[in-house]
C-alpha cells in the first residue's frame, strides 16, 4: 500500500523573530530600530505577512495528506522521501537552499511578499495553494542545476551558482583547465571562479556577466549550459589571464587543481556547507543531472 503524499512547508525565520530572540523582547528591539532610525513596525508586518501565508498555505493541505513543517536551519537534517511534494512560502533564495537536498521532488514556490522578492521561483500566491498541490504531480520546469565533484569523491550541488576560492576572499591559487581544451591548463592567482546556471543568471552571476560586458549569451534556467567567470585574475611572471570566462555545455567541465593551502567550494552562498579543498586536490564542475522540478 502505497504511503499518501507529504507536504514539507519550507519556511525561514523572519527578521522580526531574529530581532526579538536577540534583544528580549518586542519593546526592547523596537528600542535598539529607532535607536538607528528605524521602525519596528515594517518588520513586524512583515513578518504578520509571512505567518498568515504559512498558516494559509498549510490548511490548504488536503486533510489526507501527510505534513511537515521545516525551517531553512533544519534543511540539511531532514530526510526527503520520494513521495515529497515541497511548497516553499518564502523568498526565492529559500527554494534554492532546498534545491540542493532533493532529487525529483515537486516544489511549490509561494511567495510571501509581493513586490518585495522577484519571484523568479516563489511564483504564487497563497491562495493558489489548493490547486497547486492538487496538480503537483504533472507538468513542471526543469531547472538545471551545477555540481563540483572532488577526486575524493565529495560532492556539492546548486542552483544557482557555485563559488571556489578563499575563504575570507584572500587570493585563491590553483590551475584552471577546460575539457576538450588539448590539455591546457593555466595556473591563476584570482578572487576565486564563480560557475553558474541559468537560474543563477538572475543574481550574482549576472552582475559578474554585466561588469564583463555581456558579450556571452546567458543561458535559459532550463538549458544544459553554464557560464563560468575567473574573479579579479592576476597577471604575473607565474600566473595567467587567458582563462577568464566561457561556458559549458552539459558534456564538459571546468578542473581546477588547488595551489593553496586551502581553498572551499561553497554553493548558493551558504558557505556554511562547503567542500574543504587542500593542495593538490583536483574539483571538477560541470551541469548536475539531477534537476529542480518546480511547479507552475
Amino acid at each position: 500500500m502505497s504511503l499518501a503524499p507529504r507536504a514539507v512547508l519550507v519556511h525561514r525565520t523572519t527578521e522580526y523573530e531574529e530581532l526579538v530572540a536577540r534583544h528580549g523582547t518586542h519593546g526592547q528591539a523596537a528600542f535598539f530600530l529607532s535607536s538607528r532610525g528605524r521602525d519596528i513596525e515594517e518588520v513586524a508586518e512583515r513578518h504578520r505577512r509571512a505567518r498568515r501565508a504559512l498558516a494559509e498555505v498549510t490548511a490548504a493541505v488536503p486533510l489526507n495528506w501527510r505534513r511537515a513543517l521545516l525551517e531553512r536551519a533544519d534543511l540539511d537534517r531532514f530526510l526527503f522521501a520520494p513521495e515529497d511534494v515541497i511548497v516553499v512560502v518564502g523568498q526565492d533564495g529559500l527554494v534554492a537552499n532546498a534545491a540542493k537536498y532533493l532529487d525529483g521532488q515537486p516544489v511549490i514556490g509561494i511567495d510571501t511578499d509581493p513586490g518585495r522578492n522577484p519571484g523568479v521561483l516563489v511564483r504564487h500566491r497563497p491562495r493558489d495553494a489548493a490547486a497547486l498541490l492538487a496538480s503537483a504531480g504533472g507538468a513542471a520546469d526543469e531547472l538545471t542545476m551545477v555540481e563540483a565533484v572532488t577526486d575524493d569523491t565529495q560532492r556539492l550541488v546548486a542552483l544557482n551558482e557555485i563559488y571556489l576560492g578563499a575563504p575570507g576572499h584572500q587570493t585563491a591559487r590553483y590551475r584552471l583547465g577546460l575539457d576538450g581544451d588539448r590539455g591546457v591548463v593555466e595556473a591563476q592567482a584570482s578572487s576565486g571562479v564563480l560557475v553558474g546556471t541559468g537560474t543563477g543568471a538572475t543574481g550574482w552571476l549576472r552582475s559578474v556577466w554585466q561588469e564583463r560586458g555581456g558579450t556571452l549569451p546567458l543561458p535559459a534556467p532550463t538549458e544544459d549550459r553554464l557560464l563560468w567567470f575567473v574573479r579579479e585574475a592576476w597577471p604575473s611572471p607565474a600566473t595567467g589571464t587567458s582563462l577568464v570566462g566561457g561556458g559549458l555545455t552539459a558534456s564538459a567541465a571546468l578542473t581546477l587543481t588547488v595551489e593553496s593551502d586551502r581553498l572551499i567550494a561553497f554553493g548558493d552562498g551558504i558557505e556554511s556547507d562547503a567542500l574543504q579543498l587542500t593542495w593538490g586536490q583536483t574539483v571538477r564542475v560541470g551541469v548536475c543531472g539531477r534537476r529542480l522540478r518546480l511547479v507552475g
